[in-house]
């Protein structure tokens, strides 16, 4: 019995660990939206130019 809770204990908190790591990338990583909309920026106006 108590190996079970230790077990269920341990997954919980490796699940846990999981989410707030892929939080913590998530959050170290620079906004792309900004640079998806300053390249199509720039493609466009070239575009538009030819």
């Amino acid at each position: 019995m108590l190996a079970r809770r230790f077990t269920v204990v341990c997954l919980l908190m490796s699940l846990f660990g999981m989410l707030f790591a892929i939080l913590v990338a998530e959050a170290g990583r620079p906004a792309r939206s900004l640079d998806a909309a300053n390249s199509c920026s720039f493609g466009c106006s070239n575009h538009l130019r030819h």
